[in-house]
């Protein structure tokens, strides 16, 4: 399992044993429908107009990552069909292949005591934060684009 996997893993896990923490501390409330706007997305770190690369180089960026990507969940596939024997086996050695569990030095909060802590202390419901917006690349048809709109999304920078 790929490192990216397991933190996103790690991250939905805890997530959701936060809201169930915080659901403890909170009566069911109606809440009034709400349009939901699409967040502008912070600039700091985009290219400028006059730093944009060439598309071709987008398009290169873009395809490297897509096969990146899927080489990575081919890889994610083999490791969970090869946990299904190694997670079952114990601690040992096994022809040239040492099998064993370690721990590491990784922390992640401790749910129940926050949930605890918020309860004694009636600070209500465990703070809560968006997470960050995952990036998606994915291949268009191949159309040819009329140049005068090339022309026109030059402009539009």
């Amino acid at each position: 399992m790929s490192v990216r996997t397991t933190i996103s893993r790690a991250i939905a896990r805890t997530a959701l044993r936060i809201a169930d923490a915080a659901s403890e501390f909170t009566a069911p409330v109606q809440l009034p429908a709400q349009r939901v706007e699409q967040q502008p997305e912070a600039t700091a770190d985009f290219f400028t107009p006059a730093d944009m690369p060439a598309v071709e180089d987008i398009e290169a960026a873009a395809a490297e990552y897509q096969r990146a990507a899927e080489q990575a969940r081919r890889a994610d596939r083999g490791k969970r069909a090869a946990r299904k024997i190694l997670d079952r086996l114990p601690a040992g050695s096994y022809g040239r292949w040492l099998v064993e569990r370690v721990s590491n030095n990784r922390q992640v909060a401790d749910l129940d005591t926050i949930r605890a802590t918020y309860k004694r202390l009636g600070l209500g419901p465990v703070p809560m934060k968006q997470s960050a917006p995952s990036l998606k690349v994915t291949q268009l048809a191949d159309v040819e684009t009329p140049a005068e709109f090339k022309v026109l999304a030059g402009v539009a920078l």
